[in-house]
């Protein structure tokens, strides 16, 4: 049998981790059993679903390349297919016809709620078998599937073990509604079958649901899949995730500056386990992946170690995949790296000091971009007059390089150094200042290799004379 998984996501917001979560699991059980990912939209909430929110949910998996083998199917071009077999359980008396409007179901859900009762259509109610009896032939209804009334449906959940609910617990949902369009757990059991999906892994909001798609599978005679219902995910102070506790939606993650990859790693982790280990590739999480070592607790995201992870991939990394993903950030922040060093050169240099792709955007400017001014509090501290004869030694000296490398800059800085008889901080933190227009940089020599000769000069030149102002206006 070739395993066949789905995501199906309602288009009525963006993708958020939870989402996200439920597509990576769904996705790498297909890809670690050889199987198949299927990508559908399901979107027969007419009111609510927006174009907008499909093509974030399509922009959100492509970003995480989350890639689907099929789809994406769309269920609001599949009507005619429910309609067929909804028609077709209509004449084998597997589902009916309910004439019963609106206010009068609310009545007596009303009324169950007071008694304490678990709120249930019923067909056999005085008050709804009344309003059904005195309808009219062209009257408006909606279409119930008829719920077994006796035994159980039990199925073997691959997270949660064997779970069982008493078809006495179920009342006969609605299949179409009254205005003609089919409903959600009718259609998803009509695509999973038509799909021939196997597994279905969703979110523990759905157990509820499940019992009675069950139910749908054996009335249409279909395949009844395996299940695997993942536990929900909590904020930092164990509440459920939502917008209040920061970044929900997927590419909120890509805005905040975070790799695809560090929060797939992330996202694998926060319920799934493989012995301890953190650090998973692509094809590590392929490899080990299984349903059955999903935890049935609730996790709690830890922003803290999402930075720590994406540090973690900024670092070791190749360069390549870091610099696809940077120079979205490099254009958000206007940095034109088309004069200059190799990115992938500066990302190898700087990309250590960073948690986030904003912070390696913004620690690259100075590779391309002249400053239009010092850091102050770097400047004051560092441009100070005492400072003059070690820059203006180090720009004839760096004036006189032939061979640009680090290697000779390192030893620029040196003679500097031994010449002038200073500590290297004496020379080395002017030196930074003065190229790098900031306090903190990687190795000054380093730097100064991939800014280019006539780049350091000029900005040496540039310290120098604010030096001299300085010194003017004392």
């Amino acid at each position: 049998m070739t395993v066949k998984t789905r995501f199906a996501p309602s288009p009525t917001g963006f993708l958020h981790v939870g989402g996200a979560r439920t597509a990576l699991y769904s996705w790498l059980f297909a890809k670690n059993r050889g199987g198949e990912f299927v990508l559908r939209i399901e979107d027969t909430d007419l009111e609510r679903s927006t174009q907008e929110a499909i093509d974030a949910i399509i922009e959100g998996m492509e970003w995480l390349e989350l890639n689907w083998d099929e789809g994406p199917y769309y269920q609001t071009k599949r009507f005619d297919r429910y309609n067929q077999l909804i028609d077709e359980l209509l004449a084998q008396d597997k589902a009916y016809k309910c004439y019963c409007p609106k206010e009068v179901l609310d009545e007596v859900r009303e009324e169950q709620m007071a008694a304490g009762v678990k709120p249930r259509y019923d067909a056999n109610h005085p008050k709804i078998k009344a309003a059904n009896d005195a309808a009219t032939a062209d009257a408006p209804f909606a279409i119930r599937f008829r719920n077994p009334t006796e035994g159980s449906v039990v199925f073997d959940d691959q997270i949660r073990g064997r779970i069982e609910i008493s078809n006495s617990e179920l009342d006969d949902l609605i299949i179409r509604r009254s205005d003609g369009a089919p409903t959600y757990n009718f259609c998803v059991v009509v695509d999973d079958w038509d799909m021939e999906i196997t597994h279905v892994v969703r979110g523990e909001d759905h157990i509820n649901n499940t019992p009675r798609q069950i139910n749908i599978y054996h009335a249409l005679g279909a395949p009844v899949p395996t299940f695997a219902h993942c536990a929900m995910i909590l904020g930092d102070d164990g509440a459920k995730l939502s917008k209040r506790h920061g970044a929900v939606s997927v590419m909120q993650y890509r805005d905040d500056g975070y790799l695809p990859q560090a929060l797939l790693n992330y996202l694998v982790r926060l319920g799934w386990s493989h012995g301890d280990q953190e650090i998973f590739s692509r094809e590590e999480m392929i490899e080990f992946f299984s349903l059955t070592s999903i935890s049935k607790s609730a996790s709690a995201f830890n922003t803290d170690k999402l930075l720590w992870l994406n540090n973690h991939y900024i670092k070791n990394s190749d360069p390549a995949y870091v610099a696809k993903y940077l120079q979205w950030h490099l254009d958000q922040q206007g940095i034109d790296i088309t004069q200059g060093p190799d990115i992938k050169d500066v990302i190898k240099l700087v990309g250590e000091r960073c948690n986030t792709l904003i912070e390696l955007a913004a620690q690259s400017r100075y590779f391309y971009h002249d400053f239009d001014a010092f850091d102050a509090d770097a400047a004051k501290k560092h441009l100070r007059p005492v400072a003059k004869d070690a820059l203006a030694l180090a720009k004839a000296k760096v004036e006189a390089v032939a061979d640009w490398n680090t290697e000779a800059l390192h030893q620029v800085i040196a003679d500097v150094c031994a010449e002038l008889e200073l500590g290297m901080g004496k020379v080395g933190m002017p030196l930074r200042v003065a190229v790098t227009g900031q306090g903190q940089s990687p190795s000054v020599d380093a730097v100064m290799m991939l800014i280019g000769k006539d780049r350091v000069v000029a900005r040496i030149g540039q310290a120098l004379d604010f030096i001299a102002e300085r010194e003017a206006n004392a």
